[in-house]
Formats: C-alpha cells, structure tokens, sequence
C-alpha cells in the first residue's frame, strides 16, 4: 500500500483487497522511532525530568537520562508498529492512500496514547514500580497532549512514505 491520490479515477485498483492487506510493520517501526525523536527533542526542551525521571522510572532507572531515552525510543517504535498493524485492519487497509487521512490517523493515534498510556497507564506503572512521587490519575496535561499530537503528526507524516520499505 502507499499514497494514492487517484483513487477516484480508477486508478490504482491493484492494490490488495481488505483480507489481503499487509502489516507494513518495518515502515511503522521506523515512522515510530523518528516521530519518537521528534517529540523526544521537544521533551528535552520544554521539561526534561519527564525523560530522565518518569519515563526511565518505568523501570526503576528515575534519574537516568540515557534510560529515559532508549525506553522512549523502543515505546515509540513499538507503538509505530501497532499503529501500522492498526491500519492494516480490512476497515482501515485503504486510509494510507491518501496522505492527509493518515495525518488524521496518527493524531487520533498520539492522542489515544497520551490519554490512555501516559494520562492512565504511565501513572499506574510507576505506582507499582515505586517511582517516589507518582502523577495522579488521569494525567492528562497540555505538554503531555502537545507532545503526543507532535509524534502522531510525524509519525502520520512519515508512515505512508515508509511503508513499503
């Protein structure tokens, strides 16, 4: 599958039918690590204790930068992974070929992530792991949906371009 902008002429019609969609999963392994960067960059300017304290917390590594990070980066490119599993579903097979739907998809994507993963899970997960001073729940704040409305515009951005790699 890929960007398709004449699917209204006929065009393109090749392409697999809903059952024999794909999961174009290297594409949104790579579309999850860059958007990752993307928003781990702007992370790192705008608070950079939630890198090196709550998400290296998660494995009881608070404090740790270089933890912080490469945990980010593997949740990143794991969750552009399932992103591309997600669109690979007969329903939604067919979003990838238009570019603009795809941008839709992955903010509707990085908003589901921040409320539910990092507003719902993320204050869970570092109860349990002893993190000394975890957010409440729901943790749902304007840098936290500022953040995942970046990775979900890259990794919408990107995936369509990198999905048959």
């Amino acid at each position: 599958m890929s960007v398709n902008n004449d699917h209204d002429q006929g065009i393109g019609d090749e392409t697999a039918t809903p059952f024999e969609a794909t999961w174009a999963w290297k594409g949104g392994g790579i579309a999850g690590f860059l958007a990752t960067v993307v928003m781990g960059t702007v992370i790192s300017v705008m608070h950079l204790p939630t890198l090196q304290l709550a998400i290296a917390g998660l494995y009881g590594q608070s404090g740790n930068l270089i933890a912080g990070w490469v945990a980010h980066l593997v949740h990143g490119t794991l969750f552009g992974m399932i992103f591309a599993l997600l669109l690979s579903a007969p329903g939604l097979y067919r979003v990838t070929e238009w570019y603009w739907k795809t941008i839709v998809a992955g903010i509707v994507f990085g908003m589901m992530l921040a409320v539910v993963g990092a507003g719902i899970i993320m204050p869970i997960w570092l109860g349990v792991t002893g993190f000394s001073t975890p957010p409440p729940i729901p943790n749902v704040t304007t840098p936290l949906l500022l953040w995942h409305l970046i990775y979900g515009l890259v990794l919408g951005g990107l995936f369509p371009v990198l999905e048959d790699n």
